[in-house]
Protein backbone atom coordinates (compact mmCIF):
# COMPACT_ATOMS: atom_id res chain seq x y z
CA UNK A 1 0.00 0.00 0.00
CA UNK A 2 1.32 3.31 -0.78
CA UNK A 3 2.28 5.59 1.58
CA UNK A 4 -0.82 8.19 2.53
CA UNK A 5 -0.35 11.99 0.95
CA UNK A 6 -3.35 13.56 2.02
CA UNK A 7 -5.53 12.23 5.35
CA UNK A 8 -8.97 13.94 5.91
CA UNK A 9 -9.69 14.51 9.70
CA UNK A 10 -13.41 13.20 10.33
CA UNK A 11 -13.39 14.96 14.22
CA UNK A 12 -13.25 18.03 16.00
CA UNK A 13 -11.56 19.43 19.39
CA UNK A 14 -8.24 18.21 21.27
CA UNK A 15 -7.80 15.15 18.72
CA UNK A 16 -8.50 16.75 15.49
CA UNK A 17 -5.15 18.83 17.00
CA UNK A 18 -3.50 15.87 18.05
CA UNK A 19 -4.04 13.95 14.38
CA UNK A 20 -2.55 16.91 12.69
CA UNK A 21 0.51 16.96 14.96
CA UNK A 22 1.39 13.71 13.50
CA UNK A 23 0.63 14.24 10.24
CA UNK A 24 2.11 17.37 9.85
CA UNK A 25 5.51 15.91 11.05
CA UNK A 26 4.93 13.27 8.75
CA UNK A 27 4.80 15.77 6.10
CA UNK A 28 1.26 14.22 5.10
CA UNK A 29 -1.09 16.99 3.52
CA UNK A 30 -4.01 17.50 6.09
CA UNK A 31 -7.57 18.44 5.51
CA UNK A 32 -10.58 18.57 8.40
CA UNK A 33 -13.98 18.33 8.38
CA UNK A 34 -16.15 20.47 10.03
CA UNK A 35 -19.37 21.58 11.21
CA UNK A 36 -20.27 25.49 10.70
CA UNK A 37 -19.96 25.83 14.56
CA UNK A 38 -16.07 24.71 14.18
CA UNK A 39 -15.35 26.70 10.88
CA UNK A 40 -13.02 29.13 13.32
CA UNK A 41 -11.81 26.67 15.47
CA UNK A 42 -8.16 26.06 16.26
CA UNK A 43 -7.72 22.63 13.90
CA UNK A 44 -9.70 24.25 11.20
CA UNK A 45 -6.66 27.01 11.50
CA UNK A 46 -3.81 24.25 12.12
CA UNK A 47 -5.07 22.17 8.86
CA UNK A 48 -3.96 22.56 5.14
CA UNK A 49 -7.46 23.28 4.02
CA UNK A 50 -10.46 22.73 6.72
CA UNK A 51 -14.30 22.03 4.58
CA UNK A 52 -17.70 22.59 6.20
CA UNK A 53 -19.37 19.62 5.99
CA UNK A 54 -22.63 20.66 7.45
CA UNK A 55 -24.65 22.73 10.70
CA UNK A 56 -23.75 22.45 13.85
CA UNK A 57 -25.60 19.67 15.43
CA UNK A 58 -23.18 16.18 15.05
CA UNK A 59 -26.23 14.50 13.07
CA UNK A 60 -25.93 16.87 10.38
CA UNK A 61 -22.09 16.50 9.90
CA UNK A 62 -19.87 14.59 11.89
CA UNK A 63 -22.66 11.76 11.78
CA UNK A 64 -22.90 11.73 8.23
CA UNK A 65 -20.87 8.68 6.41
CA UNK A 66 -21.70 9.92 3.06
CA UNK A 67 -21.14 13.45 3.82
CA UNK A 68 -17.72 12.55 5.33
CA UNK A 69 -16.93 10.00 2.49
CA UNK A 70 -17.83 12.65 0.11
CA UNK A 71 -16.00 15.41 1.58
CA UNK A 72 -12.71 13.41 2.03
CA UNK A 73 -13.01 11.98 -1.87
CA UNK A 74 -13.59 15.65 -2.75
CA UNK A 75 -10.76 16.98 -1.17
CA UNK A 76 -7.82 14.33 -2.82
CA UNK A 77 -7.62 12.58 0.58
CA UNK A 78 -5.97 9.10 0.17
CA UNK A 79 -6.84 8.67 3.87
CA UNK A 80 -9.39 8.81 6.31
CA UNK A 81 -8.64 9.34 10.53
CA UNK A 82 -12.28 9.48 12.75
CA UNK A 83 -10.42 10.01 16.20
CA UNK A 84 -12.31 8.89 18.93
CA UNK A 85 -16.22 9.35 19.83
CA UNK A 86 -18.80 10.57 16.37
CA UNK A 87 -18.15 7.70 13.28
CA UNK A 88 -14.45 6.30 15.13
CA UNK A 89 -16.17 2.68 15.73
CA UNK A 90 -18.82 2.57 13.05
CA UNK A 91 -18.64 -0.13 10.68
CA UNK A 92 -20.61 1.47 8.11
CA UNK A 93 -18.07 4.11 6.94
CA UNK A 94 -15.06 2.03 6.98
CA UNK A 95 -16.93 0.04 4.46
CA UNK A 96 -17.25 3.10 2.64
CA UNK A 97 -14.16 4.12 3.06
CA UNK A 98 -12.92 0.73 1.08
CA UNK A 99 -15.65 1.19 -1.44
CA UNK A 100 -14.10 4.51 -2.03
CA UNK A 101 -10.89 3.60 -2.51
CA UNK A 102 -9.68 5.36 0.95
CA UNK A 103 -7.40 4.27 3.66
CA UNK A 104 -9.52 3.83 6.79
CA UNK A 105 -6.92 5.28 10.10
CA UNK A 106 -8.22 2.27 12.04
CA UNK A 107 -9.20 -1.55 12.29
CA UNK A 108 -11.23 -3.37 9.47
CA UNK A 109 -14.71 -4.13 9.09
CA UNK A 110 -14.72 -7.25 10.60
CA UNK A 111 -12.72 -6.33 13.64
CA UNK A 112 -15.64 -3.94 14.45
CA UNK A 113 -18.19 -6.14 13.96
CA UNK A 114 -16.25 -8.52 16.11
CA UNK A 115 -16.29 -5.84 19.06
CA UNK A 116 -18.87 -2.97 18.48
CA UNK A 117 -21.91 -5.47 19.48
CA UNK A 118 -21.17 -6.07 23.58
CA UNK A 119 -22.37 -9.62 23.45
CA UNK A 120 -20.84 -10.89 20.33
CA UNK A 121 -17.19 -9.14 21.93
CA UNK A 122 -18.41 -11.39 25.35
CA UNK A 123 -18.57 -14.43 23.14
CA UNK A 124 -15.17 -13.62 21.28
CA UNK A 125 -13.90 -13.12 25.14
CA UNK A 126 -15.41 -16.29 26.09
CA UNK A 127 -13.49 -18.29 22.93
CA UNK A 128 -10.21 -16.86 23.82
CA UNK A 129 -10.42 -17.99 27.37
CA UNK A 130 -9.99 -14.40 28.77
CA UNK A 131 -12.54 -14.49 31.86
CA UNK A 132 -16.05 -12.88 31.99
CA UNK A 133 -17.97 -11.13 34.61
CA UNK A 134 -20.63 -13.74 35.72
CA UNK A 135 -24.00 -12.92 33.24
CA UNK A 136 -25.51 -13.23 30.33
CA UNK A 137 -28.44 -12.01 28.40
CA UNK A 138 -32.09 -11.47 28.24
CA UNK A 139 -34.23 -11.24 26.01
CA UNK A 140 -37.37 -11.67 28.30
CA UNK A 141 -38.10 -10.93 32.23
CA UNK A 142 -38.51 -14.30 32.76
CA UNK A 143 -34.64 -14.99 31.37
CA UNK A 144 -33.58 -11.92 33.54
CA UNK A 145 -34.90 -13.85 36.61
CA UNK A 146 -33.55 -16.94 36.08
CA UNK A 147 -30.49 -15.18 35.50
CA UNK A 148 -30.46 -13.16 38.79
CA UNK A 149 -31.28 -16.26 40.31
CA UNK A 150 -27.94 -17.62 39.25
CA UNK A 151 -25.42 -14.93 39.26
CA UNK A 152 -26.71 -13.07 43.08
CA UNK A 153 -27.32 -9.19 43.58
CA UNK A 154 -26.56 -6.99 43.64
CA UNK A 155 -26.43 -7.23 39.62
CA UNK A 156 -26.65 -4.83 36.46
CA UNK A 157 -28.55 -4.26 33.40
CA UNK A 158 -26.65 -3.29 30.51
CA UNK A 159 -27.82 -2.27 26.97
CA UNK A 160 -26.29 -4.45 24.33
CA UNK A 161 -25.40 -1.61 22.00
CA UNK A 162 -24.90 1.11 24.63
CA UNK A 163 -21.51 2.68 26.48
CA UNK A 164 -20.48 5.54 28.71
CA UNK A 165 -23.31 4.26 31.61
CA UNK A 166 -26.33 5.18 29.26
CA UNK A 167 -28.94 2.15 29.35
CA UNK A 168 -27.29 0.83 32.35
CA UNK A 169 -29.33 -0.12 35.55
CA UNK A 170 -28.03 -1.26 38.98
CA UNK A 171 -29.97 -3.65 40.93
CA UNK A 172 -29.82 -4.17 44.28
CA UNK A 173 -33.19 -6.86 45.28
CA UNK A 174 -35.25 -9.01 43.57
CA UNK A 175 -38.23 -6.83 43.74
CA UNK A 176 -36.77 -4.57 42.07
CA UNK A 177 -35.27 -6.45 38.94
CA UNK A 178 -38.75 -5.82 36.67
CA UNK A 179 -39.23 -2.69 36.88
CA UNK A 180 -35.72 -1.79 36.29
CA UNK A 181 -35.54 -4.59 33.33
CA UNK A 182 -38.57 -2.67 31.78
CA UNK A 183 -36.93 0.59 32.30
CA UNK A 184 -33.27 -0.80 30.79
CA UNK A 185 -34.89 -2.13 27.58
CA UNK A 186 -37.28 1.24 26.83
CA UNK A 187 -34.38 3.17 27.11
CA UNK A 188 -31.84 1.04 25.30
CA UNK A 189 -34.32 1.36 22.57
CA UNK A 190 -34.50 4.89 22.69
CA UNK A 191 -30.83 5.77 23.20
CA UNK A 192 -29.38 3.09 20.59
CA UNK A 193 -32.69 2.02 18.59
CA UNK A 194 -31.32 -1.49 19.99
CA UNK A 195 -33.38 -3.06 23.49
CA UNK A 196 -31.40 -5.87 23.73
CA UNK A 197 -29.77 -5.93 27.46
CA UNK A 198 -27.56 -8.51 29.44
CA UNK A 199 -26.99 -8.52 32.93
CA UNK A 200 -23.68 -9.17 34.53
CA UNK A 201 -22.69 -9.11 38.57
CA UNK A 202 -22.60 -5.87 40.20
CA UNK A 203 -18.55 -5.94 40.97
CA UNK A 204 -18.93 -3.85 44.65
CA UNK A 205 -15.28 -2.74 44.60
CA UNK A 206 -14.05 -2.39 41.02
CA UNK A 207 -11.04 -0.59 39.28
CA UNK A 208 -10.78 0.17 35.55
CA UNK A 209 -8.19 -1.26 33.94
CA UNK A 210 -7.01 -1.17 30.09
CA UNK A 211 -4.64 -2.61 28.22
CA UNK A 212 -3.11 -0.37 24.71
CA UNK A 213 -3.15 -2.85 21.66
CA UNK A 214 -1.11 -1.71 18.99
CA UNK A 215 -1.16 -4.51 15.81
CA UNK A 216 -0.50 -4.97 12.23
CA UNK A 217 -2.24 -7.76 12.00
CA UNK A 218 0.34 -10.29 12.83
CA UNK A 219 2.63 -9.59 15.51
CA UNK A 220 0.36 -7.89 18.47
CA UNK A 221 1.83 -6.38 21.29
CA UNK A 222 0.90 -4.32 24.14
CA UNK A 223 2.10 -0.66 25.91
CA UNK A 224 0.59 -1.52 29.36
CA UNK A 225 -1.73 -0.92 31.47
CA UNK A 226 -3.92 2.55 32.36
CA UNK A 227 -5.65 3.31 35.51
CA UNK A 228 -9.52 5.07 35.16
CA UNK A 229 -10.90 4.42 37.61
CA UNK A 230 -11.47 7.72 38.70
CA UNK A 231 -14.91 8.13 36.75
CA UNK A 232 -17.97 10.28 37.24
CA UNK A 233 -21.48 8.65 36.12
CA UNK A 234 -19.52 5.94 34.28
CA UNK A 235 -17.49 8.95 32.72
CA UNK A 236 -13.39 8.80 32.67
CA UNK A 237 -12.51 11.74 34.70
CA UNK A 238 -8.59 11.20 35.75
CA UNK A 239 -6.39 8.14 34.02
CA UNK A 240 -2.97 7.38 34.87
CA UNK A 241 -0.11 4.71 33.64
CA UNK A 242 1.01 2.38 35.08
CA UNK A 243 -1.95 1.39 37.28
CA UNK A 244 -0.84 2.08 40.68
CA UNK A 245 -0.68 -0.45 43.71
CA UNK A 246 -1.35 -3.39 41.32
CA UNK A 247 0.19 -6.86 41.83
CA UNK A 248 2.98 -8.09 39.19
CA UNK A 249 1.51 -11.32 38.86
CA UNK A 250 -1.98 -9.91 38.41
CA UNK A 251 -0.74 -7.35 35.79
CA UNK A 252 0.81 -9.75 33.78
CA UNK A 253 -2.50 -11.46 34.06
CA UNK A 254 -4.58 -8.36 32.76
CA UNK A 255 -1.58 -8.09 30.10
CA UNK A 256 -1.88 -11.67 28.64
CA UNK A 257 -5.77 -12.10 28.48
CA UNK A 258 -5.70 -8.55 26.38
CA UNK A 259 -3.29 -10.10 23.92
CA UNK A 260 -5.21 -12.96 23.70
CA UNK A 261 -8.67 -11.29 23.11
CA UNK A 262 -6.53 -8.89 20.34
CA UNK A 263 -4.69 -12.17 18.43
CA UNK A 264 -8.44 -14.22 18.80
CA UNK A 265 -10.37 -11.68 16.30
CA UNK A 266 -7.29 -11.20 14.27
CA UNK A 267 -7.55 -7.34 15.34
CA UNK A 268 -5.69 -5.16 12.98
CA UNK A 269 -4.84 -1.58 14.50
CA UNK A 270 -4.70 0.74 17.86
CA UNK A 271 -7.39 -0.64 20.44
CA UNK A 272 -7.70 -0.80 23.78
CA UNK A 273 -9.21 -3.86 25.95
CA UNK A 274 -10.48 -3.05 29.29
CA UNK A 275 -11.42 -5.08 32.17
CA UNK A 276 -12.74 -4.41 35.48
CA UNK A 277 -10.29 -5.77 38.25
CA UNK A 278 -12.54 -6.95 41.20
CA UNK A 279 -10.59 -6.07 44.34
CA UNK A 280 -12.22 -8.11 46.80
CA UNK A 281 -11.58 -11.49 45.30
CA UNK A 282 -8.49 -10.12 43.25
CA UNK A 283 -9.80 -10.79 39.36
CA UNK A 284 -9.68 -9.47 36.30
CA UNK A 285 -12.85 -9.25 33.84
CA UNK A 286 -12.68 -8.83 30.45
CA UNK A 287 -15.56 -5.63 29.91
CA UNK A 288 -15.22 -4.50 26.10
CA UNK A 289 -12.46 -3.76 23.36
CA UNK A 290 -12.53 0.10 21.76
CA UNK A 291 -11.77 0.21 17.81
CA UNK A 292 -9.77 3.19 18.23
CA UNK A 293 -7.45 5.64 19.84
CA UNK A 294 -8.39 6.51 23.06
CA UNK A 295 -9.04 10.20 25.02
CA UNK A 296 -6.07 8.60 27.85
CA UNK A 297 -3.63 7.78 24.97
CA UNK A 298 -1.33 10.26 26.19
CA UNK A 299 -0.53 8.63 29.25
CA UNK A 300 0.85 5.72 27.41
CA UNK A 301 2.55 7.51 25.34
CA UNK A 302 4.53 9.74 27.89
CA UNK A 303 5.91 6.34 29.92
CA UNK A 304 6.76 4.72 26.43
CA UNK A 305 8.12 7.33 24.76
CA UNK A 306 6.10 5.44 21.72
CA UNK A 307 3.71 8.37 19.19
CA UNK A 308 0.22 6.06 19.01
CA UNK A 309 -1.04 8.32 16.31
CA UNK A 310 2.07 7.99 13.98
CA UNK A 311 2.06 4.06 14.47
CA UNK A 312 -1.63 3.74 13.63
CA UNK A 313 -1.42 5.15 10.40
CA UNK A 314 2.15 3.22 9.70
CA UNK A 315 -0.50 -0.13 10.20
CA UNK A 316 -2.81 1.24 8.03
CA UNK A 317 -0.80 1.89 5.36
CA UNK A 318 0.27 -1.51 5.82
CA UNK A 319 3.89 -1.56 6.73
CA UNK A 320 4.81 -3.96 9.33
CA UNK A 321 5.52 -2.82 12.68
CA UNK A 322 9.06 -2.54 13.46
CA UNK A 323 8.59 -3.66 17.05
CA UNK A 324 8.81 -6.31 19.36
CA UNK A 325 7.40 -6.74 22.89
CA UNK A 326 10.95 -5.68 24.63
CA UNK A 327 11.04 -2.95 22.41
CA UNK A 328 8.18 -1.05 24.33
CA UNK A 329 10.10 0.18 27.56
CA UNK A 330 8.15 1.96 30.42
CA UNK A 331 9.63 4.68 32.54
CA UNK A 332 8.20 6.50 35.62
CA UNK A 333 4.43 7.42 35.70
CA UNK A 334 2.20 9.16 34.09
CA UNK A 335 -1.30 11.20 35.15
CA UNK A 336 -3.97 12.91 33.27
CA UNK A 337 -6.64 15.13 33.40
CA UNK A 338 -9.98 15.79 31.85
CA UNK A 339 -10.47 19.75 32.01
CA UNK A 340 -14.33 20.09 31.10
CA UNK A 341 -16.26 23.53 30.33
CA UNK A 342 -18.62 22.38 33.13
CA UNK A 343 -19.98 23.85 36.34
CA UNK A 344 -19.56 21.34 39.44
CA UNK A 345 -21.96 23.68 42.02
CA UNK A 346 -24.74 22.86 39.00
CA UNK A 347 -24.63 18.96 38.85
CA UNK A 348 -22.14 19.72 36.02
CA UNK A 349 -24.39 21.67 33.94
CA UNK A 350 -21.95 22.58 30.53
CA UNK A 351 -20.84 25.93 30.32
CA UNK A 352 -20.55 26.79 26.79
CA UNK A 353 -19.76 30.38 25.35
CA UNK A 354 -16.39 32.48 24.99
CA UNK A 355 -12.90 31.80 27.09
CA UNK A 356 -12.22 34.85 28.18
CA UNK A 357 -8.58 33.90 28.64
CA UNK A 358 -7.01 30.42 28.40
CA UNK A 359 -3.43 30.03 29.74
CA UNK A 360 -1.32 26.67 30.54
CA UNK A 361 2.12 27.00 32.45
CA UNK A 362 5.12 25.49 30.86
CA UNK A 363 6.22 23.19 33.43
CA UNK A 364 8.76 20.33 32.71
CA UNK A 365 6.84 17.39 32.54
CA UNK A 366 3.93 18.90 31.93
CA UNK A 367 1.92 18.61 28.11
CA UNK A 368 -1.30 20.25 27.10
CA UNK A 369 -3.87 18.71 24.58
CA UNK A 370 -5.98 21.45 23.85
CA UNK A 371 -7.78 22.98 20.79
CA UNK A 372 -8.23 26.53 22.99
CA UNK A 373 -7.04 29.53 23.00
CA UNK A 374 -8.20 32.71 24.50
CA UNK A 375 -10.96 33.95 22.67
CA UNK A 376 -11.88 30.66 21.43
CA UNK A 377 -16.30 29.83 21.62
CA UNK A 378 -16.91 26.81 23.27
CA UNK A 379 -20.23 25.32 20.91
CA UNK A 380 -23.18 23.71 23.02
CA UNK A 381 -23.53 20.47 20.45
CA UNK A 382 -20.19 18.86 21.37
CA UNK A 383 -18.71 16.54 24.72
CA UNK A 384 -17.77 19.29 26.34
CA UNK A 385 -13.87 18.97 27.02
CA UNK A 386 -12.11 21.29 26.55
CA UNK A 387 -8.20 20.50 26.81
CA UNK A 388 -6.36 17.51 28.92
CA UNK A 389 -3.45 18.08 31.35
CA UNK A 390 -0.91 15.05 30.99
CA UNK A 391 1.82 14.91 34.07
CA UNK A 392 4.79 12.93 33.64
CA UNK A 393 7.62 12.34 36.29
CA UNK A 394 10.14 9.75 38.27
CA UNK A 395 7.35 8.82 40.75
CA UNK A 396 3.61 8.96 41.18
CA UNK A 397 4.30 11.52 43.93
CA UNK A 398 6.41 13.45 41.50
CA UNK A 399 3.92 13.77 38.83
CA UNK A 400 0.91 14.48 40.93
CA UNK A 401 2.69 17.37 42.25
CA UNK A 402 3.54 18.28 38.64
CA UNK A 403 -0.47 17.88 38.12
CA UNK A 404 -1.11 20.27 41.38
CA UNK A 405 1.09 22.60 40.47
CA UNK A 406 -0.35 22.87 36.68
CA UNK A 407 -3.88 22.95 37.74
CA UNK A 408 -2.81 25.89 40.54
CA UNK A 409 -1.44 28.17 37.98
CA UNK A 410 -3.79 27.75 34.73
CA UNK A 411 -6.61 30.23 33.54
CA UNK A 412 -9.23 29.71 32.37
CA UNK A 413 -11.77 32.28 32.02
CA UNK A 414 -15.22 32.83 30.94
CA UNK A 415 -16.78 29.62 31.26
CA UNK A 416 -16.97 27.56 34.11
CA UNK A 417 -14.90 24.85 34.34
CA UNK A 418 -13.92 21.53 36.85
CA UNK A 419 -10.18 22.58 37.58
CA UNK A 420 -11.22 22.79 41.59
CA UNK A 421 -12.48 19.31 41.01
CA UNK A 422 -9.08 17.89 39.80
CA UNK A 423 -7.23 20.05 42.44
CA UNK A 424 -9.16 18.63 45.07
CA UNK A 425 -8.45 15.01 43.84
CA UNK A 426 -4.69 15.28 43.26
CA UNK A 427 -4.66 16.55 47.45
CA UNK A 428 -6.91 13.90 48.46
CA UNK A 429 -4.83 11.56 50.62
CA UNK A 430 -6.89 8.11 49.34
CA UNK A 431 -6.13 9.31 45.21
CA UNK A 432 -2.23 10.06 46.94
CA UNK A 433 -2.28 6.61 48.85
CA UNK A 434 -3.14 4.64 44.96
CA UNK A 435 -5.66 2.08 43.99
CA UNK A 436 -8.87 4.22 44.51
CA UNK A 437 -12.08 1.99 42.90
CA UNK A 438 -14.91 2.91 40.44
CA UNK A 439 -17.08 4.75 43.54
CA UNK A 440 -14.24 6.80 44.80
CA UNK A 441 -14.98 10.12 43.18
CA UNK A 442 -18.64 9.91 44.34
CA UNK A 443 -17.20 9.74 47.66
CA UNK A 444 -15.59 13.02 47.29
CA UNK A 445 -17.30 15.06 45.67
CA UNK A 446 -20.36 16.32 48.10
CA UNK A 447 -17.40 17.77 49.99
CA UNK A 448 -16.28 19.87 46.50
CA UNK A 449 -19.50 20.63 44.74
CA UNK A 450 -21.70 21.47 48.09
CA UNK A 451 -23.53 18.39 48.10
CA UNK A 452 -23.88 17.58 44.12
CA UNK A 453 -22.76 13.36 44.18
Amino acid sequence: MAPIRRLFIANRGEIAVRILRTAHARGIETVLGTSEADRDSLPARLATRSICIGPSPARDSYLKVETVVAAALGTGCDALHPGYGFLSENRDLAEACAKAGITFIGPTPDNLAAVGDKLTARTHAEAAGVPLVPGGTAETLADAVRLAGAIGYPLLIKAVAGGGGKGMKRVDRADELAPLFDLATAEAHAAFGDGRVYLERYVTSGRHIEVQIISDGATVLHAGERDCSVQRRYQKVVEEAPAPGLDPALRQELLDAALRFARHIGYRSLGTVEFLMDVDRQQVYFLEMNARIQVEHPVTEAITGLDLVALQIAIAEGRPLDLRQDDITFHGHAIECRLNAEDPARDFAPSPGRVALAWFPALPGLRVDTHVQSGAMIPPFYDSMIAKLIAQGETRDATRATMSDALRLLRLDGIANNAALHRAIMADPAFAAGGVDTAYLAGLMPAQTGGVP
